[in-house]
């Protein structure tokens, strides 16, 4: 309904500087940084949040250290897409409406994480044309220019802001063929003189110290820099892939991979995390993005 035609409707909207306000102190996590950005006293950024909280019955922030709320960052995207869309004026440049976003993300977990979810985030933001580009952080193939990126390794990075997405647990995986030919797999020791598919992104390391298994790592055998690659590789019959659950999903629902074990898994060592150079999520289409990547995952 037109909010025109409904005063009513009109009065629910929170007042502009309140709005403005709290994306600053979500931003900037400082109240002393928040009111010198916004030219007004600490007080009045206090006051201001605590405005918008009573009007909207809800709780934003939930710790000293203005870290948000669910509720409060469901509601910072939609405050940055509307500060967003009062940003672009009438006869600007460009195609109306549109925002472009690069993001930059490891193959593998764009196809069978990412891109299965992708056309609710087109859907829910039809304003933003994303752009997808291949990126392997942990082995130095990085995309050039990404707005943002996903990395999947220690999650040590210096060089970008980040937060973690998803962990994981490997267990070894192989085609239905392959264990009929060299099954059954009882136990971990059975892999023993079993060929091994290795990967820098998933060392067998962390799964012999599950099992107890006092094994050096494999260093002969078909080796891959894309875990995608592996997974192929072993519905082919090459060997036993250590492989993540959900990147493995796809494989495992086709039924060209199976998994070895039902009870024997590890935690990975490594997790995904999506990342961003300082002052990226100023941009309204990069907070929506990363708000909507984190709940989809969680």
């Amino acid at each position: 309904m037109p909010l025109s035609g409904d005063p009513a409707a009109l009065r629910r909207i929170p007042p502009i500087q309140c709005l403005l306000t709290f994306e600053a102190l979500a931003r900037l996590r400082s109240v002393t940084l928040s009111a010198d950005e916004l030219c007004v006293t600490p007080s009045a950024v206090s006051h201001r949040v605590k405005q918008l909280e009573q009007i909207l019955g809800v709780r934003l922030f939930g710790r000293a250290d203005f870290s948000l709320t669910t509720d409060g960052s469901a509601y910072l995207a939609h405050v940055r897409e509307g500060l967003g869309a009062l940003q672009r004026f009438p006869g600007a440049a460009s195609a109306p409406g549109k925002r472009r976003l690069k993001l930059a993300v490891t193959p593998t977990f764009a196809r069978a994480i990412l891109i299965p979810r992708l056309r609710q985030f087109t859907e829910a933001y039809p304003e933003i044309d994303l752009a997808l580009q291949v990126s392997i952080p942990l082995l130095d193939v990085v995309a050039e220019d990404a707005d943002l990126v996903v990395r999947f390794g220690p999650g040590h990075y210096a060089d970008m802001e980040h937060v973690e997405l998803a962990r994981d647990i490997v267990t070894p995986l192989a085609s239905p063929a392959f264990v009929r030919e060299h099954g059954p797999f009882e136990r971990p020791e059975d892999l023993e003189g079993i060929p091994l598919l290795r990967s820098p992104l998933e060392p067998w390391r962390s799964w012999f110290d599950v099992c107890g298994l006092h094994w050096p790592a494999p260093s002969e055998g078909s080796q891959f820099n894309d875990i995608g690659l592996m997974c192929d590789a072993a519905s082919a019959g090459m060997g036993v892939a250590l492989v993540r659950l959900k990147l493995g999903r796809p494989w495992l629902e086709q039924g060209t991979l199976v998994r070895l074990f039902d009870n024997i898994v590890a935690p990975s060592p490594h997790a995904h995390y999506l990342c961003w150079r300082t002052g990226t999520m100023d941009r309204w289409e990069c907070s929506a993005f990363a708000d909507w990547l984190r709940k989809t995952l969680a």
